[in-house]
């Protein structure tokens, strides 16, 4: 049997993917989190061999609990289910140690095969995604720069970012200048609405 974890915020759709999976003969849901937070003590305590993440989720989003899942507990898998099939995010899941990624309206005989072929130790990836992603290349933000007009999209004034993120006023114009730069937009909001529209925040 394969032993699975799923972590998604909603508990409807929790329960949509164990009732899907359950119906599959080697496949069995052992544990449900409703954060990111909560996955890799869940997948310690439940022997979970492949974990399911949602991307958009409290307290630690898929992306970073895949990361820490690689780091705490590299022989367990995990494989981002997600509404949103952006290019930039499956970049960033890939990098960080996500073994897959599929969108959640995937039919349930695909989800359950990208389950089997994760366990096994190969990677699944959507393929409408993936031919995306190398169209669109790679994030050209810097860490520093994705930082900057993440806070930025909360609408704050350079002097209250540049408090957030512990630098100076003109390190953060510098950094919302070229953010807006490579993304090809005319305002910080507009650098963050296509920063994020590709995943890339």
């Amino acid at each position: 049997m394969i032993r699975v974890l799923l972590a998604d915020d909603q508990a409807l759709v929790r329960g949509a993917l164990a009732s899907l999976l359950g119906l599959e003969p080697d496949i069995a849901v052992v544990a449900e989190v409703g954060s990111g937070t909560e996955v890799v003590a869940a997948a310690r305590e439940s022997g979970a061999e492949v974990c399911l993440l949602d991307i958009e989720m409290p307290g630690m989003d898929g992306i970073a609990a895949a990361e820490a899942l690689r780091r705490e507990l590299p022989a367990v898998r995990s494989l981002i289910v997600t509404t949103f099939g952006r290019p930039g995010y499956l970049r960033r899941a890939l990098d960080a140690g996500a073994s897959g990624f599929v969108v959640k309206d995937t039919p349930a005989r695909e989800l359950a095969e990208a389950v089997r072929r994760v366990a096994a130790g190969l990677r699944v990836v959507d393929p409408d995604l993936a031919a995306q992603a190398l169209l669109d290349g790679a994030s050209t933000l810097t860490e520093r720069e994705r930082e900057v007009l993440r806070v930025a999209a909360g609408g704050g004034t350079v002097a209250s970012i540049a408090r957030e993120v512990h630098l100076s006023e003109g390190t953060v114009r510098n950094h919302l200048s070229a953010a807006i730069g490579k993304t090809g937009a005319e305002t910080r909001a507009e650098a963050a609405r296509i920063a994020r529209e590709r995943g890339w925040l």
